[in-house]
């Protein structure tokens, strides 16, 4: 055989490069739409999973007799259920659970002013309090709560002692006789780190003045949980849980197997905000996919169209190729061989343009700093090898199946 089919094939796509370049253009073009598309969507999730994260819980137990009409304050005087019910949510094992933290809320008057007394277990607050973390009461660093879960009931994140970027002492305890207080209440108070406070005839030395948040914890004073039930005298009882629960997990169901688990408690979560990360999600996927269907579609009769004209372009010379012994292995192998190179060809070259386009974008009409999706180049390669395949197989097993005498007779 005088030509090798790699030879064969490099001399007809250097032949003819104009159709090279729009059977490329047609897989090109649309992998780059969907390498744009999923490049800009995968920096999205992050970003609103990481904005989510920072409200802290998104799950508040309460007793069943407690009032909803503020979701911050909901635990303020509240009836009281038992501690150990921390300890059932955290043996039953459920997925999703990312976090609990236990307190107990009392208004306590301090001097003149009335303030609001919560006792917790400082690591738990710490791990549902993001903007605590990065105020530098805890050095570890923030995992998302759509992250893999750690073990339920442990903190989301483990403290150090040291904070290596800024080489200061960290904050994640809280000792019998120390408070954290919140930005509000120690303007009111009028008190400063190292000071002492005396709430309920005990005294408690400053240890933080916690930033501000904007809600009810700015008013609050911080103590450990079990210093409060001995100052409130309320044995061991909590007025609320709040649970950093994982999104989707409870857009599976978390609330229902919670209630199962606790059914003498009031179990609510912020549905509007985290519903808009699920729906956000979903709406992303269902438009990736929808374009996907369209660009196979297109990508493929694109493809189709290039091949069948490429088969009718040269049914002399598959004629001369088959009389000369080429087998029908060879045909196929011939086209297949051609749309692979094509498929890889725009597979590479719509992740660039695509990813190009993400990165200039981006910033532009999203607002986000996108960076590439390496994983998406090998996505990119297998989808464009899938649709120059498909395309070309209907105009690959006609050109198989010509008959050399009937060729060679035409004008």
């Amino acid at each position: 055989m005088p030509f090798s089919i790699g030879t064969i094939i490099w001399r007809e796509i250097w032949q003819r490069k104009s159709r090279l370049v729009s059977g490329l253009m047609a897989i090109a073009l649309g992998i780059a739409v969907i390498t744009g598309i999923q490049t800009v969507t995968t920096v999205s999730r992050q970003v609103v999973a990481e904005k989510l994260d920072l409200l802290g819980a998104n799950i508040l137990v309460l007793p069943q007799a407690a009032s909803l009409d503020d979701y911050y304050s909901a635990d303020i005087d509240a009836p009281t259920f038992p501690e150990d019910y921390v300890e059932r949510v955290a043996t039953s094992m459920l997925p999703g659970v990312d976090n609990m933290s236990p307190k107990l809320s009392r208004r306590v008057k301090i001097g003149t002013e009335s303030i609001i007394l919560t006792g917790i277990l400082p690591v738990n607050e710490l791990a549902s309090k993001p903007i605590w973390q990065a105020s530098g009461l805890m050095a570890a660093e923030l995992d998302l709560a759509c992250a893999t879960a750690t073990a339920a009931g442990a903190p989301a994140a483990a403290t150090t002692p040291i904070d290596p970027a800024k080489k200061r002492p960290v904050i994640d305890s809280l000792a019998a006789a120390e408070a954290w207080v919140g930005s509000v209440a120690a303007q009111r108070l009028g008190l400063t780190a190292g000071q002492v406070v005396t709430v309920e005839g005990e005294p408690f030395t400053v240890t933080h003045i916690l930033p501000e948040t904007g809600t009810i914890d700015d008013s609050r004073v911080f103590v450990h949980l079990h210093t409060a039930q001995r100052v409130l005298g309320t044995g061991t009882q909590i007025s609320a849980i709040e649970i950093m629960g994982c999104c989707s997990a409870i857009s599976d169901g978390l609330l229902a197997k919670l209630r199962n688990i606790l059914p003498d408690t009031r179990i609510t979560t912020i549905s509007h905000i985290v519903n808009t990360q699920i729906e956000t999600n979903r709406l992303m996927a269902k438009v990736s996919v929808i374009m996907l269907v369209i660009i196979v579609l297109v990508g493929a009769i694109s493809i189709g169209n290039y091949m069948w004209a490429n088969v009718e372009e040269r049914r002399r010379e598959m004629g001369t190729l088959i009389t000369i012994g080429f087998k029908k292995r060879h045909i196929y192998r011939l086209f297949f061989v051609k749309s692979l190179v094509l498929g890889v060809i725009g597979g590479a070259s719509g992740y660039l343009l695509g990813t190009g386009a993400a990165l200039i974008l981006g910033p532009q009409l999203a607002g986000l700093q996108v960076s590439p999706v390496f994983s998406l180049f090998v996505w990119s390669l297998v989808v464009a090898v899938g649709i120059a395949v498909v395309g070309s197989w209907y105009p690959t097993y006609r050109a198989a199946r010509m008959d050399p005498a009937l060729i060679m007779q035409e004008q």
